[in-house]
């Protein structure tokens, strides 16, 4: 399999790279925090959180061992859903003005997101943009290391635990954009799913669909061996391709995701299917953050940042806001139908590993299997029926498509190159699925 679908030329690359971090995975790993901290040498701690999380018996338990432990804590709860430059800045502040040697975070990508970004700020400070990926930031890379950063996630799904990416809506452009370097990993994840036993449906839908997305599309991706050979070895962009190692998470987490998401959706007391997929979802985020995402990743970034009027039951009211596994998956069949075309035999892989018999198909019917077998996952969770659903027309294509145009990170992981045409189609076949 390594030689025949990553074939060694001259000119391409030859080499990919595998960074791990420690992970501790399983129910109950979560009451070992203050041990692992400790063994970290810490003994002052930034708790970054938000308010929802916070009033979690299991999150109080946590804070409370540490201080047990003799750790000092000082708690920052004011983490947004969907953070922003504005919130990324806030949090930054307060850990300068209470600085320890080292952060954890409580709660989903939005809250270990932010956690990253104060921590990179409050090290190494610079405009907000300095770090921020070309073409909307400078793209200038991370100085270094950053301080220990244990994260404890509480939905199934970003897989930020395992990534080097911190992603945000620039709120002057109504874009999301993000910053991507290996010191943004956390030292350790430590993945409870007995955090996730009490999200909600549509959350539970929604991070889950993340998973699914995060895997398909880095199954999906260019390969490593497509890119051009690095002239140094410090140049190896962090989204390096799809690659034997990432092959392997990815199609595992795909698995998981066709056999518990749905029920994992539907019951919540269904712990077996909670824990499978708070697994596959540490898989797909180690993955993805090794060969990276595509399609509909950027075209997620425009959809989320420039939702109007969408209030999803299971998130805060005071503000429409548009989660990430919905602004994702609400494009992936379109998506997926259109990269099948460089690609069908990975997507028709992708299409058994959802539960679908391929034994009798083409290799060229994999984007079609696969898109029929996302769209009814998708209604059968509960998701919204594309674009139209989260209050988009015609008329908002333009803009969907400068804001998916500029995220050129995540663009040239596609299997097929993308034009601004291509993905004004992409955002019309989006409006509707069923």
């Amino acid at each position: 399999m390594f030689h025949q679908y990553y074939p060694g030329s001259k000119s391409g690359e030859s080499v990919f790279t595998v960074d791990p971090r420690p992970i501790k995975f399983g129910p109950g790993s979560a009451d070992e925090t203050a041990h692992d901290a400790a063994q970290m040498g810490l003994q002052r701690v930034v708790v970054f959180t938000d308010p929802k999380v916070l009033n979690l018996e299991l999150t109080r338990q946590v804070i409370h061992s540490l201080r047990r432990r003799g750790i000092e804590v000082e708690l920052y709860a004011e983490c947004l859903v969907e953070p922003t430059d504005a919130s990324f800045l806030q949090a930054t502040d307060f850990l300068r003005r209470h600085p320890g040697d080292g952060v954890i975070s409580i709660g989903g990508g939005s809250v270990i997101d932010t956690a990253k970004a104060a921590n990179l700020y409050a090290r190494y400070p610079a405009e907000l943009l300095t770090y921020v990926n070309k073409p909307i930031g400078a793209g200038q890379p991370v100085p270094g290391p950053l301080a220990p950063h244990i994260a404890l996630p509480t939905t199934a799904g970003t897989g930020s635990e395992s990534t080097g990416v911190a992603v945000f809506d620039l709120l002057s452009q109504q874009v999301k954009t993000g910053i991507a370097s290996k010191y943004l990993k956390p030292d350790l994840a430590i993945i409870d799913p007995r955090f996730t036993y009490s999200v909600p449906p549509l959350v539970t839908a929604a991070t889950a669909f993340d998973v699914l997305t995060h895997a398909i599309e880095s199954y999906t991706a260019q390969r490593f061996s497509d890119r051009d050979k690095a002239d140094d070895p410090a140049l190896r962009p962090p989204y390096q391709g799809a690659n034997p190692h990432s092959d392997i998470g990815s199609l595992e987490a795909i698995r998981l995701g066709g056999r518990y998401l749905l029920r994992a959706v539907r019951d919540p007391r269904d712990e077996e299917a909670r824990i499978a997929m708070s697994w596959a979802a540490t898989l797909a985020g180690i993955a993805f953050g090794n060969a990276g995402v595509h399609v509909p990743h950027a075209m997620s970034y425009s959809v989320a940042g420039l939702i109007r009027d969408y209030h999803p039951p299971g998130w805060p009211e005071e503000h429409s806001l548009c989660p990430h596994g919905i602004s994702v998956v609400v494009n992936a069949p379109a998506a997926f139908a259109f990269t099948a075309q460089a690609c069908a035999d990975r997507h028709l892989e992708a299409a058994g590993a959802l539960g679908i018999d391929t034994r009798d198909a083409d290799a060229n019917d994999g984007g079609t299997l696969l898109v029929e077998k996302m769209s009814e996952l998708m209604r059968l969770s509960g998701i919204p029926n594309g674009l139209e659903a989260l209050g988009y027309g015609s008329a908002d294509i333009p803009a969907l498509v400068e804001g998916a145009a500029a995220q050129t990170r995540l663009l040239r992981q596609s299997p097929r190159p993308v034009s601004k045409a291509d993905l004004e189609g992409l955002y019309r076949s989006a409006m509707r699925y069923w």
